[in-house]
């Protein structure tokens, strides 16, 4: 049984993912409705299960006992490590200016091409310390063990919200944001501006971009300038991660 059999359901792998679903209960709520554990390898992951069964009465799921390969049949991945939770839908609410923090900095995918990439780009962001990811409704939040996985559990941790580009830019404009748009033509470089937070970046996939509305509403386009003299791009979730970080650099307190 693959991820996409679970109709509705999701299945985390391994307590990486697992583990942040249950440390992020203030901006999450997913459910977790059982947990399967490999027998063979209880031995070793007996800190693990300790942390489960403390967590399970509370939190209203069961623990079962199987082997590696009913495991291998249920996971899309190799790198379980012996534990998978079966969970249910994540709520992700529309973006009004009322969820949005003040000074913050928050972030604007759209486009993206896999979930993989997907997962990178919020790994990095989440670890850069954004307050939020903004996503267009149709995202790859549908995929969301392999989001989990890739992203080391940030997924799962950080705020996420969805909205058109109008709806963002209204949003963001009432709350007292300047909007960045990473892009080329007309930019600006990262290093060379000062860009205090408040702050909504917004990045676009490698194939699709930005969307107009956001182009045409942008306070600045910001760009990443090379070491070496090279004609291609890099991938959304390397910009995401090089200007998240930059920003936050320049913001550092």
């Amino acid at each position: 049984m693959k991820e996409n059999e679970f109709e509705k359901n999701v299945l985390l792998e391994g307590m990486t993912s697992i583990s942040a679903l249950l440390d992020s209960s203030d901006v999450n709520d997913r459910k977790i409705f059982r947990v399967w554990i490999d027998l063979e390898r209880a031995g070793k992951r007996a800190a693990d299960i300790r942390f489960l069964e403390a967590k399970k009465a509370a939190l209203g799921f069961t623990i079962e006992y199987t082997n590696a390969e009913t495991l291998a049949k249920l996971a899309t991945g190799t790198t379980h490590g012996g534990i998978l939770a079966e969970c249910g839908e994540r709520t992700v609410p529309a973006l009004t200016a009322d969820c949005i923090l003040p000074n913050g900095c928050y972030v604007y995918l759209e486009g993206m091409e896999d979930p993989y990439n997907f997962g990178g780009a919020l790994r990095s962001l989440y670890a850069a310390g954004v307050c939020g990811v903004v996503l267009p409704e149709r995202n790859w939040m549908n995929a969301a063990g392999t989001v989990a996985r890739a992203s080391a559990g940030a997924s799962e941790r950080l705020p996420l919200y969805t909205a058109n580009a109008e709806t963002a830019v209204s949003a963001f404009r009432t709350a007292g944001y300047q909007i960045l748009c990473a892009g080329i033509r007309n930019s600006v470089s990262i290093y060379d501006g000062n860009f205090s937070y408040p702050v909504l970046l917004v990045i676009g996939g490698e194939k699709r971009g930005i969307s107009r509305t956001f182009l045409e509403n942008a306070d600045k386009i910001v760009r990443i300038d090379y070491g070496s003299s090279f004609r291609g791009s890099l991938s959304s979730s390397a910009c995401a991660a090089v200007l998240a970080f930059e920003l936050y650099r320049q913001n550092r307190k």
